[in-house]
C-alpha cells in the first residue's frame, strides 16, 4: 500500500477503490470487522464509543470492484411509498398517510368520490 493510503486511514478518512481492494487483499487473514477497522471503516457514537461500520466498508468494496447500487435501495427508516393501493377483504380501500401528508393533506379534508370506467377520482371540495 503506498503511503498515501497509510496517512488516509491512521488520519481517519476511510480507504476506497484499488487501495481498498490491496488492503483487504492484504488483510484476508483477519476477521472481517478488524479488516473494515484497518480500512478506517470505523464510527464514533455519541457517548464515545467506537464501532464498526460494516455496512459502509461492504458498500466501498462492492463499488471499488465495480458493482454499482441503487441508493434507493438501502434499507431507511419507514416505508417508500409504492403509488399503489389494494382492496382489502372487507372491500375498503386504504390510502397510505405518506399519500396523505405528501399532498399535504390533514384530518377532516372532505372529498367527493367519481368512479370513472377503470379510475377512481378524489375530488377536493373546498
Amino acid at each position: 500500500m503506498d503511503d498515501s493510503a497509510i496517512e488516509a486511514v491512521s488520519a481517519g478518512t476511510p480507504l476506497t477503490g484499488k487501495a481498498l481492494l490491496q488492503k483487504v487483499k492484504e488483510l484476508a487473514h483477519l476477521a472481517k470487522r478488524e479488516t473494515a477497522k484497518q480500512c478506517g471503516y470505523v464510527k464514533t457514537s455519541s457517548s464515545g464509543g467506537v464501532r464498526t461500520d460494516l455496512s459502509g466498508f461492504y458498500d466501498a468494496v462492492l463499488s471499488a470492484k465495480g458493482v454499482k447500487l441503487d441508493e434507493t435501495s438501502r434499507d431507511s427508516r419507514g416505508k417508500v411509498a409504492t403509488y399503489k393501493a389494494t382492496v382489502h377483504k372487507n372491500g375498503q380501500l386504504l390510502i397510505g398517510s405518506a399519500y396523505t401528508k405528501g399532498m399535504g393533506l390533514k384530518e377532516g379534508d372532505v372529498f367527493t368520490i367519481k368512479l370513472g370506467y377503470k379510475h377512481i377520482h378524489l375530488i377536493q371540495e373546498d
